[in-house]
């Protein structure tokens, strides 16, 4: 059965934006998180909203909600309506003297908290009334989901209506700390890694492949500290545990730990800053999408590990 809309719910986007939030997050109490609200309200307004289309909009699983195919017709008919809400306070946005609002960014923790938060400023000064938000996570984000307005990632994320282009690079290093290398010595080259110890990623709770940086320089590496936190990592080499894969904008400036240089070996993580096609002309995100790729571009040198 499809859904209908009578007249009094045609018009009713709260209904619809909480049914938007719970198809996407897939279950009642993470899209009241989500929406500050709780629990009983969002439940409740599901079900009115059921009874108004005279069907059943989701089936209730062990794993959470699930659309039914009434639901997945509703939710293109919701999604579109929410483009055209945000191409209209784009628009209306754009008339306005000055860039206002507030953008999230999401990203993984090395490259927000170690790169990104320190370089804000000349941002924050020139649109004081663009208000920022930086997410990171060890996870993917999905934009499709609206769980940011902007993803900076290092890999090209795929997803509907997403606008996504490579901005830059990074380059990594392997790095320890002057105990380690007095005790086990200063490796020559990638034939003596097989006989150190290692700072990793906790390999079942990768969730981007492109985080395993270390086994693009050594096979079966033995790993003595693992850790989903690239700075937990970062501080354990400090501590001496091991050696540690860092970009190297991560490392600048980091006086106790030394770059291991293995000939001419090179790791190499390209950057991607994407964002949803809807958001995409809407004058917050031009400014900040603008800032990022310009930092990225001028930064490339340093990146890349001149200077």
């Amino acid at each position: 059965m499809s859904p209908r809309i009578d007249d009094r719910h045609a018009s009713n986007w709260d209904d619809l934006r909480i049914f938007l939030e719970v198809a996407r997050q897939g279950g009642l109490s993470q899209a009241a998180k989500h929406l500050g609200l709780d629990h009983s309200t969002v439940s409740r307004r599901v079900a009115q909203l059921e009874l108004a289309m005279g069907t059943k909009l989701f089936d209730r699983t062990r794993s959470g909600l699930q659309l039914r195919p009434p639901g997945r017709l509703l939710l293109q008919h919701a999604e579109v309506i929410e483009s055209r809400a945000l191409a209209a306070t784009a628009s209306i946005s754009a008339g306005q003297d000055q860039p206002r609002g507030t953008v999230r960014i999401a990203m993984m923790e090395g490259i927000g908290s170690l790169y990104l938060s320190p370089r804000l400023l000349p941002l924050q000064s020139a649109y004081p009334l663009v208000e920022l938000e930086l997410v990171t996570s060890a996870h993917p984000f999905n934009l499709s989901r609206r769980e940011a307005d902007i993803f900076l990632s290092i890999f090209r994320p795929s997803g509907r209506g997403l606008w996504a282009r490579k901005i830059g690079e990074f380059e990594l290093g392997l790095y320890a700390s002057p105990a380690y290398l007095k005790r086990h010595g200063t490796p020559a080259g990638v034939e003596d890694l097989q006989r150190h110890v290692f700072v990793d990623y906790i390999d079942d709770l990768v969730a981007i492949d492109a985080v395993r940086y270390l086994a693009e320089l050594v096979e079966s590496p033995r790993v003595v500290f693992h850790s989903n936190s690239m700075i937990a990592q970062q501080h354990a080499a400090i501590a001496g545990l091991g050696l540690v894969m860092l970009p190297l904008f991560a490392a600048a400036g980091e006086r106790r730990l030394r770059r291991v240089v293995l000939g001419k070996v090179s790791v190499r993580r390209d950057l991607w800053l994407s964002v949803h096609r809807d958001l995409q002309d809407s004058p917050r995100i031009r400014v900040v999408t603008k800032f990022l790729s310009d930092l990225v571009a001028a930064d490339q040198d340093f990146l890349l590990g001149g200077k």
